[in-house]
């Protein structure tokens, strides 16, 4: 059922998307006598959550006012106090609630407190599109690993370069922008040694309103990644390496002069689920994957990857050599492949935007 005020607090909370991390996205809406009275969104970690500042905005009014919450509130103590202690001591008559926080410091705790205190609480309104908001925050706090998208920008075929190792540019300027969005609403951006050898980006946000920077996480068993690679000297954005017990150790003290994070696994490979637990460990909610064939199969077989997101140009490339968006060992059998949903198709420019989900088997 829709609400025009959750409706309004879900809109604010969407516009604070990859701003808040660790945290979830919040918008919070303060209704007295037909008329908001406060409103508010969270902004970023540390700071004053949504529920605070439309009560702050509210003042007096928030007696006897309903509030609108795209999310719980929480109970517990943090880097700030808990919203709950706020609502009640506010004097607010009711609290809609969409969704339900899955942190086991709050899940559940928020809503007793509010309705020990003798407030009317109702769950549930617009969960479907408050849970969506939060798909990231909610795949973090179940699974204690990162949220992982892969993207690729491909031909129909699905080539990322010809045959001769060409690749600037297959899609064009709308499709390309789309995907400096994204890396804006992730925690870190992930690509291979390869990759770093070969094209020396920068993997930063450039876009003309600015946005922030995603941690720089490359794979590099051996650490091959060169000195001189940009991830390493413009100092645009944190630049963390996982490598493993072969990397030389004074390979590993040189690229930590220069400010660069080292992640050392324990196997003679980098096995992809311990790696995500290691970045979840460190705070990194979300992952975006814009790696080669190679670090996209190893993604692919571990069936660690909850999103594809495909930039497809009008362009046939063909060729055994071309290099393909997934290589590798790939899936030896139909049965074992995992199954995506297509969620939205969008054409920009003369490109189409596809998302795909991976289906959940519970």
């Amino acid at each position: 059922m829709r609400n025009q005020y959750m409706e309004l607090a879900i809109q604010m909370a969407k516009q604070t998307i990859g701003q808040t991390a660790p945290n979830p996205v919040v918008g919070c809406i303060i209704v007295k006598n037909g008329e908001i009275v406060g409103l508010g969104a969270h902004l970023k970690a540390g700071e004053p959550h949504a529920e605070r500042h439309a009560i702050h905005m509210a003042d007096d009014k928030a007696k006897e006012a309903t509030m609108y919450v795209t999310l719980e509130p929480c109970s517990h103590y943090g880097r700030t106090p808990p919203c709950a202690d706020a609502v009640v001591e506010a004097g607010l008559a009711k609290v809609v609630i969409a969704s339900t926080d899955p942190n086991p410091q709050v899940s559940g705790q928020g809503i007793s407190k509010l309705k020990q205190a003798g407030i009317e609480v109702e769950v549930g309104v617009m969960k479907e599109e408050a849970d969506a908001l939060n798909e990231i925050f909610f795949h973090y706090m179940t699974t204690s690993k990162p949220y992982v998208t892969l993207k690729s920008a491909t031909s129909i075929d699905g080539k990322i370069a010809t045959s001769l190792g060409e690749s600037q540019w297959i899609t064009g300027e709308e499709a390309r922008r789309d995907g400096h969005y994204l890396r804006r609403e992730h925690d870190a951006i992930l690509v291979g040694v390869d990759t770093v050898i070969q094209d020396n980006p920068s993997l930063t946000t450039r876009l003309e309103e600015g946005g922030k920077n995603p941690i720089r996480v490359i794979l590099d068993r051996t650490l091959r990644t060169p000195l001189t690679s940009k991830v390493l000297t413009d100092q645009k954005a944190p630049t963390w390496i996982v490598t493993t017990e072969a990397a030389p150790l004074n390979r590993i003290k040189e690229m930590e002069k220069r400010g660069v994070e080292i992640l050392v696994m324990s196997d003679e490979t980098i096995s992809i689920s311990p790696m995500l637990k290691v970045l979840a460990e460190w705070k990194i909610t979300s992952l975006l994957v814009e790696g080669g064939g190679r670090v996209n199969d190893s993604f692919l077989r571990s069936g660690q990857f909850q999103r594809l997101i495909k930039y497809m140009a009008p362009m046939l490339i063909g060729g055994e050599m071309a290099k393909s968006s997934f290589s590798g060992e790939g899936i030896g059998r139909l049965v074992d492949a995992p199954k995506l949903r297509l969620q939205s198709m969008e054409p920009l420019g003369d490109d189409v935007k596809l998302v795909f989900h991976k289906e959940r088997i519970d």
